[in-house]
């Protein structure tokens, strides 16, 4: 999966891929529409961050490249890639359970705080790619 060179960009199936850990100043782009939302990206090798209209969305320390990032009715899912392990954060809907899965494995249910934001660490290295879900537990 290569870096984002655009920081932001709407792929043909509606989701959306942002980010560039290469860049070694902070690069951002403001005001790029998709769905009728507004999105803002912050990127470069220390963070990777995106918000939408104003909110929170997704932070990576260090900075990571993500593509098809996709907020559906029961969750979050996206691929991401970066040079080194990075701890992500994604908002979700807050005090609700959520079944987090990498590389389709699941590796346990982590619960949202009251900000809806929930933190995971993903290995990663040279460029490889990693697949992450975030799944709300029905009960």
């Amino acid at each position: 999966m290569p870096v984002i060179e655009a920081l932001i960009r709407t792929e043909e199936d509606g989701t959306i891929s942002f980010g560039n850990y290469t860049l070694n100043t902070k690069s951002k782009l403001q005001d790029f529409e998709h769905a009728g939302d507004l999105y803002k990206i912050k990127t470069f090798y220390e963070i990777t961050k995106l918000e939408r209209n104003g909110s929170f969305v997704y932070e990576s320390v260090p900075g990571t490249a993500v593509a098809n990032f996709c907020v559906a009715g029961d969750g979050v899912s996206f691929t991401v890639e970066g040079y080194r392990s990075s701890q992500i954060t994604v908002q979700l809907e807050e005090d609700t359970e959520y079944e987090v899965f990498v590389d389709g494995e699941s590796v346990g249910s982590m619960e949202t705080n009251m900000s809806g934001k929930l933190a995971i660490r993903v290995e990663l290295a040279g460029g490889n790619s990693t697949e992450v879900r975030f799944v709300r537990k029905q009960g």
